[in-house]
């Protein structure tokens, strides 16, 4: 293997000069070259571009896919350059579930078409989560990753470059500095060297080598300078490119909330569907007295109503529970002591003296707060922290 020592040792030579520059300014030893304000405030700007960009990134692909295993799955693909193997969306799992329940069951069961129903809407919300998946990956994870994985690393390269420029040029004005300071010295005083007889050094003779050293100081000092000046204006010109960056963010951001705002609809779309796909074949599966509350066609997007879960138990709350249609239970009874007295708040609910017993029993989907007391023939809702159950 060929090697150019001569370019070896001039590397080894520029890197101790840049090592023992830094270091000196490091101990407050040597002077530094300082950047102007603009220049400073660009490099500011461009750090806390990357430090968000990165964060935002890493916390987008957390949202998109929580599974950290399936993350270093795509990760591993990507670097092998690998397309990756399609991969179900937990709501096409939990579809498929349902269907392959469905036929055990019984289609033709209530229990069992009503699982192909909701699966099928699971599958189509599965869907939906893909192509949002999908959209969100193209319109905004790549645009960022572009950008640090490309912008960043070329404007971190030439960041660099600039510093060992900067670094050669303070070096070259210590050297044009401490050049200076020995040819005023030698031409000021003679200079005999009189420890060795061969090395008597005139006056004259010392301050024309200094001389030429300061000549060739100053001639490095040139070049460096114009080296740097060239390396600033490129980092400059990199730099003052990260306002295009964030104007090219901001429309993949919007582009990121447009595809959220379509998925979203489109779940809300099919939930509304299957709640009236179910509220319309109530009377055939039987729903239970706390779903038929909800199996209602939805209403407008604005009526509460069409968002809650089926057996909501707030439904119970309303004038639609009917206590004189509740009937009690087979079994599940229990005697309850009254701790405190309680006025009723509304027709549905029932009065209670301190020290009384009554008859208490729970509903399906009842608030668990609650249950519902007899006393006689009165009947109604009563608070579970008013009673002492006994066994």
């Amino acid at each position: 293997m060929d090697f150019n020592v001569r370019k070896l040792a001039t590397d080894a030579g520029i890197f101790f000069s840049r090592a023992v520059q830094f270091t000196e300014e490091k101990l407050g030893q040597a002077e530094k070259t300082e950047l102007d304000t603009h220049f400073e405030n660009l490099l500011s700007r461009a750090d806390c571009t990357k430090n968000w960009t990165e964060k935002i990134y890493r916390q987008t692909e957390v949202l998109l896919q929580p599974n950290p295993g399936a993350r270093i799955e795509e990760f591993l693909y990507e670097k092998l350059d690998r397309k990756v193997p399609p991969r179900p969306t937990n709501g096409e799992i939990l579809g498929q579930f349902m269907l392959e329940a469905a036929k055990e069951f019984g289609p033709g069961t209530p229990y069992g078409s009503t699982l192909i129903k909701v699966a099928d809407c699971q599958r189509r919300l599965g869907g939906a989560e893909r192509e949002f998946l999908q959209s969100s990956s193209i319109s905004f994870l790549t645009p960022l990753r572009n950008f640090l994985e490309g912008d960043w690393r070329t404007i971190s390269k030439e960041r660099k470059l600039l510093e060992n420029r900067r670094l050669d040029l303070d070096a070259c004005k210590a050297r044009l500095k401490k050049a200076k300071a020995a040819e005023t010295k030698a031409a000021a005083v003679p200079d005999f060297q009189e420890t060795r007889p061969r090395n008597y050094v005139l006056s004259a003779s010392a301050s024309a080598l200094w001389n030429e050293e300061l000549d060739k100081a100053e001639q490095e000092l040139r070049v460096a300078q114009t080296e740097f000046d060239r390396q600033a204006e490129v980092t400059r010109l990199l730099l003052e490119g990260i306002s295009s960056t964030h104007v090219n963010h901001l429309r993949c951001l919007c582009e990121f909330v447009e595809a959220q705002a379509i998925y979203y609809n489109q779940c809300h779309k099919y939930m509304q569907e299957l709640q009236k796909e179910l509220g319309s074949s109530s009377g055939d599966i039987r729903c239970p007295d706390s779903l038929e509350v909800n199996c209602k066609p939805a209403g407008s997007p604005t009526d509460p109503s069409a968002f809650l879960p089926l057996n909501s138990p707030s439904l119970l709350e309303t004038d639609a529970l009917q206590i004189e249609e509740v009937q009690p239970p087979a079994s599940g009874t229990r005697k309850a002591k009254v701790l405190y007295d309680y006025d009723a708040g509304d027709s549905s609910e029932l009065s209670l003296r301190a020290d009384e017993l009554i008859t208490v029993y729970t509903v399906p989907g009842m608030d668990s707060d609650w249950l519902i007391g007899e006393r006689g023939n009165l009947k109604g809702k009563v608070p579970v922290t008013y009673l002492e159950l006994l066994s």
